[in-house]
């Protein structure tokens, strides 16, 4: 998996010629497969810079906000983990972020960077200012560009066969075909099949669940029930999705639901409440 994000930071990076796979550290890299809204993918590099990515096939500007408050969360992880003290007069010593936006859509325009102060705040940036530059995968058969052309392939099977396993199956295979991350694919294709086997799942109980809720006359109980069965399906894919290497954090993201909830599944507690 390191060779991987190793070979992303160089595409980011072809300047630095003298990182090595092993200056890569804390990879999350399968994720990022799915394209579904949360597509978090998160490196350090040498314990000094952290690379933050997501995917998007939509448009948006929430996914400023979004990396923010995911950095907050790394970052007070780092400073617990490296056993610094925030309230003293020291200064902290954090990874220098650097946030990504991989976007595999069509818009027509295609802005290098999206801003917080000009999307958020009419250009203000007296208090805060935060970058996301925006990847469109326009490289020479480098991992972003092979990952967009992946997503592009997997979006025209869905089109033909929904969301099955022949459409995923079809995917990997033509990727194959035309050598798009070729090597990874052939490597952990039953781990890509049955992540994204377990979100085409996880979406079809999302979408049921707004269904019933929309429901004519549905009552306050049986609205209730439905939520609780919902919340049952969720706690199975989490236990799923810990068995394919997903973190506590990220399976919160997905599943849309409290990280403490999460891991009281993980743990083994029966609590299951909307």
């Amino acid at each position: 998996m390191g060779m991987y994000a190793f070979q992303l930071y160089q595409a980011l990076h072809p300047e630095d010629v003298d990182a090595t796979e092993a200056d890569i550290g804390d990879v999350t890299i399968h994720n990022v497969f799915t394209d579904q809204e949360y597509n978090d993918l998160g490196m350090t590099v040498r314990g000094k810079v952290l690379v933050m990515l997501e995917a998007q096939t939509s448009w948006t500007m929430n996914i400023i906000v979004r990396i923010l408050l995911y950095l907050a969360h790394i970052w007070n992880e780092y400073i617990e983990s490296t056993n610094q003290n925030r309230y003293g007069s020291k200064k902290l010593e954090l990874p220098r972020p650097e946030l990504y936006m991989i976007y595999t859509g069509s818009r027509k325009s295609r802005p290098k960077w999206l801003k917080l102060s000009d999307e958020f705040f009419d250009g203000n940036r007296d208090f805060l200012e935060a970058k996301v530059r925006v990847l469109y995968g326009e490289g020479k058969s480098d991992i972003i560009s092979q990952y967009v052309d992946f997503t592009n392939v997997y979006n025209e099977q869905v089109r033909l066969y929904g969301r099955t396993r022949e459409a995923v199956l079809e995917t990997i295979r033509i990727c194959k075909d035309r050598n798009v991350l070729k090597e990874y694919l052939e490597n952990r294709e039953k781990e890509v099949i049955s992540i994204m086997m377990g979100l085409f799942d996880q979406k079809k109980a999302v979408e049921q669940y707004g269904y019933e809720k929309m429901k004519e006359g549905e009552t306050r109980g049986e609205a209730r029930g439905a939520a609780m069965g919902e919340m049952k399906k969720a706690r199975e894919t989490a236990l799923n999705m810990q068995k394919e290497g997903f973190s506590d954090s990220m399976i919160a993201k997905i599943l849309n639901v409290g990280q403490e909830l999460v891991q009281q599944w993980l743990s083994g507690g029966d609590t299951v409440r909307p």
